[in-house]
């Protein structure tokens, strides 16, 4: 796997991220979108899965869960957090998926939160691409997007929603829902845009 630029300042921070990260529940994340997820069980796919946080919460509820993390150094603790999870940990990384398209699995949901940002704007169409042929017919693809100042030492880009919106469209995506909201951290120059796609059946 190609080291991707996305992850530019994760690994050796990853021991503070996960007490950022694990400081907020998967409800207080998704509260928006949560209604909108398919009810378990179903196969779940979290992109840039980080600790693990999300992940286990879904796979607690009866979901089949695949956690897909790029950054070695998360992944460990991930694992190392939610030990008594039923997750599945894969090294892969955006834009393209290889390995988890290489499988040839399709899933209910996909989640990105807090990932899609570090793409570059040539590397968003081939991740689209790759994350719509991940999903099942009728799957739903979760976006949370960050906006406002990228953190010293961080690869990430603050385009228009619109954008991806056109994106998701031109792959076969329909907007379901979008939503905006502060910063769970209190970061007041921060906000998110949280939107969900759905595939064509």
């Amino acid at each position: 796997m190609n080291t991707p630029a996305g992850i530019a300042g994760y690994g050796a921070a990853a021991e503070q991220l996960a007490v950022q990260y694990e400081s907020v529940s998967f409800t207080e994340v998704h509260r928006e979108l949560h209604h909108l997820y398919p009810a378990p069980p179903a196969s779940v796919l979290d992109v840039g899965a980080g600790t693990g946080r999300d992940a286990a919460a879904l796979a607690a509820l009866g979901h089949r869960v695949v956690a897909a993390e790029p950054t070695p150094e998360l992944r460990a603790v991930g694992e190392r957090l939610h030990a008594g999870s039923d997750v599945r940990w894969v090294a892969d990384a955006l834009p393209e998926l290889p390995a988890l398209v290489a499988e040839g699995a399709s899933y209910d949901l996909v989640l990105l939160t807090a990932v899609w940002m570090h793409l570059a704007p040539a590397e968003r169409p081939p991740a689209m691409a790759a994350l719509t042929r991940l999903l099942a017919p009728a799957g739903r693809l979760a976006l949370t997007v960050r906006h406002g100042p990228v953190p010293p030492g961080r690869h990430m880009f603050d385009l228009p929603d619109e954008t991806t919106v056109t994106l998701a469209a031109d792959c076969g995506l329909r907007l379901l829902h979008r939503a905006t909201r502060a910063d769970l951290h209190g970061r007041g120059e921060v906000h998110w845009t949280l939107l969900l796609f759905e595939r064509e059946a």
